[in-house]
């Protein structure tokens, strides 16, 4: 049995830790809050381009090379996971389901890690890896989505892969994040459809044009989407584990406090009958 010594230490352990999962709650907690305030700001855009592509692509179907639908035999995996731990399953869930997709039956798949936990993880197992993205997820920003969103699509487009597929976590509440697999090349049409501009309006430069201008804005912004929505699952999951580990250790601390007390009772008792023993033994004398 643990000595009250012993009992303290580790009361006095728990308790520091507790203090940081307390302070990773917040700051997790505060980051949560700028990442779904851009989420927000970024829906009046997405909104509106989503409605200009709709009607552009209802009059020209299959007008673009990022529109072509082909035969999927080499295929590109970009697994979106974080660059720290402490998060619950956040990046074990991306991992698994990306690991699940390397075994689909494609004949060839380029991966493409986004995050430092994806590129140890499949580095360890031997899983070669195309490129690899470490601080990408640290600050999201619309330059750097622009630059990953035009690789991928030169490689579409010059025919070194035949789709190109998104592994992450999207978030849905604070307490829900769902892992996603989504097609990100070729671009969907059915997925634009619904909200467009109106249907007799005159474009201006030619519909051709302007579907060449607005496309590639349109899939640089789903790069930039997806990464804020991960980061934002991110933030909420580190959130859910800081909040759940400190209260783990509020429970542990008042389980070793009990014990301690039990365990400092006792010795007291133990003194006061060892006194009275004494006492008695000196009155029979």
């Amino acid at each position: 049995m643990a000595s009250k010594a012993d009992l303290r230490r580790r009361i006095r352990s728990v308790k520091s830790t507790q203090q940081i999962t307390k302070a990773m709650k917040m700051v997790a907690a505060a980051k949560l809050r700028r990442a779904q305030q851009r989420i927000v700001e970024a829906r009046p855009y997405a909104a509106t381009l989503q409605g200009m592509l709709a009607s552009l692509v209802s009059r020209l179907p299959a007008a673009h090379p990022l529109l072509e639908q082909r035969p999927e035999r080499h295929v590109t995996l970009v697994a979106i996971t974080g660059d720290k731990g402490l998060c619950g399953a956040f990046n074990a869930n991306v991992l698994r389901e990306t690991y699940l997709l390397l075994r689909r039956g494609w004949e060839q798949v380029d991966l493409i890690l986004v995050g430092r936990k994806g590129a140890d993880f499949f580095r360890a197992r031997g899983v070669g890896v195309q490129a690899h993205h470490a601080d990408a997820m640290r600050h999201p920003s619309a330059a750097a989505a622009t630059a990953f969103a035009r690789d991928l699509a030169d490689r579409f487009a010059d025919r070194r892969t035949d789709a190109v597929y998104f592994v992450y976590n999207q978030f849905r509440s604070v307490i829900l994040q769902r892992v996603t697999v989504e097609r990100w090349l070729p671009v969907d049409t059915s997925d634009l459809v619904g909200g467009g501009v109106a249907p007799r309006c005159l474009l201006e430069p030619s519909a051709p044009s302007l579907l060449h201008r607005l496309l590639p804005r349109h899939l640089q912004f789903g790069v930039l989407r997806i990464q804020l929505d991960s980061a934002a699952a991110e933030h909420a999951a580190r959130m859910t584990a800081m909040d759940a580990a400190s209260k783990n250790a509020v429970e542990m601390i008042d389980r070793l406090t009990l014990t301690y007390n039990r365990l400092r009772q006792a010795s007291i008792t133990k003194e006061l009958i060892e006194i009275v023993s004494g006492a008695q033994a000196l009155a029979e004398r």
